[in-house]
């Protein structure tokens, strides 16, 4: 297929190019400046404005792009650039595949399991609905701005993705050298529930996303054992062969990072049941399958 990716050039979206070449995969880049290869296209998400003659003969999309959750503390700017970056982008992306006299087949969008909100010890499928809170807004009004491609026919895929467990990269990457120096332990309680994926399982399940034109809508992309923060940095310990003593308390975590504190004291507990139940299976469904396959 020919696809266009968005967010190419960060942690999940480097990775899925390279794999999607691999599989044989003509690979079309977005890039938010003039484009300087045969393989970009210009798109600017903030003003809306996408090149869709480069988008022409385009079987698929892979919406990826947005500005990083835990990049910054959470001032109200950066806020408004979080959501700015999400929803302004995926409109743009939506009403230029619309706009061509032959759309892409597929859209996929890729949404967050903080759709959910907190879910404290309570376990959610795709069928539960939306929780409240500033990420859970967000991601409503994120999935909600592809309605122009829906409307037009495209099947449409909602990408709810969780933590995913990479060594360089992402939030788990800032917790390697953390973890490595001896230095990790609890965050708050640690009973809050991390749902995370494997950086391999991901990829993965985004061609299977592509692949399988029976899946629309929602889609959690996390792994079937989701565990708390607890037994993430117990597990970090066991495979690195480092103590895991330290604890931040939950005051201190939220004095240091604001707002932002909330997305990581937060619980959700997601499980893959529309990805499990369409025939996917998880390389490394457990949490110290994910962080060994992280190290290698």
């Amino acid at each position: 297929m020919r696809i266009a990716v968005t967010g190419s050039s960060g942690l999940i979206g480097r990775a899925l190019v390279t794999s999607l070449r691999a599989y044989g995969h003509e690979v079309v880049r977005l890039v938010r400046r003039p484009a300087r290869a045969g393989d970009e296209v210009e798109w600017d998400p903030i003003r809306q404005y996408v090149d869709a003659a480069g988008l022409v003969g385009c079987e698929a999309v892979v919406h990826l792009a947005g500005a990083g959750i835990g990049d910054r503390r959470w001032t109200e700017e950066y806020k408004r650039t979080i959501r700015d970056s999400r929803v302004l982008g995926t409109a743009a992306i939506a009403e230029a595949a619309a706009s061509l006299d032959t759309p892409p087949r597929t859209l996929i969008v890729g949404s967050a399991v903080g759709y959910y909100g907190d879910t404290g010890d309570r376990a959610v499928d795709e069928s539960a609905p939306p929780g409240s809170g500033f990420l859970a807004d967000v991601c409503q009004e994120w999935e909600e701005a592809a309605a122009a491609a829906e409307e037009a026919g495209v099947r449409t895929v909602y990408a709810r993705t969780g933590l995913v467990v990479a060594r360089h990269g992402g939030a788990w990457g800032r917790l390697f050298p953390i973890f490595t120096a001896g230095l990790g332990g609890r965050l708050g309680s640690g009973r809050q529930y991390w749902s995370h994926i494997a950086l391999h399982d991901h990829i993965a399940a985004l061609r299977h996303l592509l692949e399988n034109e029976e899946l629309s809508g929602p889609v959690n992309l996390t792994a079937p054992e989701p565990v708390t923060q607890r037994e993430v940095a117990a597990a970090m310990g066991r495979v690195l062969h480092r103590p895991t003593v330290l604890t931040v308390p939950a005051p201190v975590l939220r004095a240091v990072l604001g707002e932002l504190s909330v997305d990581v004291l937060g619980s959700r507990r997601v499980l893959p049941r529309r990805l499990s139940e369409s025939g996917f299976t998880f390389a490394f469904p457990g949490i110290e399958d994910a962080i060994r396959a992280a190290l290698r």
